[in-house]
């Protein structure tokens, strides 16, 4: 029989919820952006190349942060890391409200990225020791989830406060600071550097901190082509939560609460997506069946919001995108990481993960844009990205899987 537990929750659901919030609050936080694009856009006489580049500066930043965040999460420790970098997140987009002109938005703005960037390689570190092993792609999933939250909190708040509180496009930017200062408080309080044991539950990570090099993580062909295809599947992503709100207003007509209303369907799906996709991958025990079935569909469905010719055909494509998309995906290449990195690299190694998966996220937003303003037309940008998608599928026809290559 199992031991009774002198905690009323285990340690390892503290830790899913909280970091749950933290991806709420990030997604949030960069998603009010997207609903008031075309405000952005009057004030300061931008052109659609311009616009994307303010998406593509935050994660230029954001993503410089990704390797140096994990390398001191693993020397420094991981929670000192997280809990500052929510501080200054909280500071810096709570500042955006007040800047004055376009420089000083940019310049916030990307703060605001550089804050966010420290979060991926520590949290995904820590919730890796924390998590059972047999749970380890669902709890990742429900971590991950918060994304989806995130991105349709983002898209309501900022469409809300514009259309009916009649706010300045600055005012959501302030409104996100409460909840970010929040969640810096909860990781604050309940998160340790350390996970606890118990006999019950093995945790997927657990190893002695040993010595590694760095060139050590690039000599794994799984861990390459785990960072290729999240890559590939990130920037299909970003050229839709980016540009789809703005797509739906200027080329098919629509007010900015019904567009926020549309585009949230796919983070919303995602939700279901991304739970049934990783218990399936738990169940198998393997990851590469599963992103091998799913990129496919990303494809059609990228394809679809440009084919779709009604309202009923682009919903279909959007919940289609929502259940196999890129938040889906992410969860069961994370537990590919965590099978394939050596512990005491797990922090540098996830760091990587999303260093190689955002850069697309800079790229994504300016190179839309540049081909809408090309071509008169974002269709080509939606193209664009479907063709880099299927880039991530042949990247991982070479992935070798048997079983885990570390066990703790």
């Amino acid at each position: 029989m199992q031991t009774i537990k002198t905690e009323r929750m285990p340690y390892w659901i503290k830790t899913v919820v909280i970091f749950f919030l933290g991806w709420v609050v990030i997604y949030a936080g960069r998603s009010v952006l997207s609903p008031i694009m075309p405000q952005i856009q009057t004030e300061f006489g931008l052109s659609k190349s311009h616009l994307g580049l303010i998406s593509s500066l935050f994660f230029l930043t954001y993503t410089i942060l990704q390797v140096p965040a994990g390398l001191l999460g693993d020397r420094l420790g991981r929670k000192r890391i997280l809990v500052s970098g929510f501080m200054l997140f909280a500071l810096f987009i709570a500042a955006v409200s007040i800047s004055s002109n376009f420089l000083i938005f940019i310049v916030l703005w990307m703060l605001t990225g550089a804050s966010q960037g420290v979060y991926y390689g520590p949290q995904y570190a820590l919730s890796s020791e924390a998590i059972p092993k047999k749970w380890i792609t669902l709890g990742s999933a429900v971590i991950g989830s918060g994304m989806s939250f995130g991105i349709a909190l983002g898209y309501y708040l900022s469409s809300f406060m514009i259309e009916h509180f009649h706010t300045s496009w600055k005012m959501p930017f302030l409104a996100m600071a409460v909840p970010v200062l929040i969640v810096a408080l909860l990781m604050l309080f309940f998160i340790r550097e350390k996970a606890p044991q118990s006999a019950s539950d093995t945790p997927v990570a657990t190893a002695a901190k040993s010595e590694f090099s760095f060139l050590d993580l690039f000599k794994n062909r799984n861990l390459l082509m785990a960072y290729i295809t999240i890559f590939c599947s990130i920037y299909g992503f970003f050229v839709i939560i980016t540009w789809l709100p703005y797509y739906l207003q200027k080329e098919r007509g629509m007010d900015i609460v019904h567009a926020a209303s549309i585009a949230s369907i796919v983070p919303w799906i995602s939700v279901l997506g991304t739970l049934i996709c990783s218990y399936i991958s738990d169940k198998l025990g393997r990851r590469k069946p599963v992103v091998l079935f799913m990129l496919p569909f990303s494809l059609l469905a990228i394809f679809g919001i440009v084919y779709s010719t009604s309202e009923a055909a682009l919903i279909g494509v959007l919940v289609l995108y929502g259940f196999i998309g890129k938040i889906s995906l992410n969860p069961v290449l994370i537990a590919l990481v965590a099978d394939n990195a050596p512990r005491a690299a797990l922090s540098t190694a996830f760091g990587l993960y999303n260093f190689f998966g955002m850069a697309a996220s800079i790229f994504a937003p300016y190179v839309t844009g540049f081909i809408a303003d090309s071509t008169g037309t974002l269709n080509a940008g939606f193209y664009f990205a479907a063709m880099i998608t299927v880039v991530g599928f042949i990247a991982m026809l070479f992935v070798k899987e048997g079983k885990p290559a570390q066990e703790a």
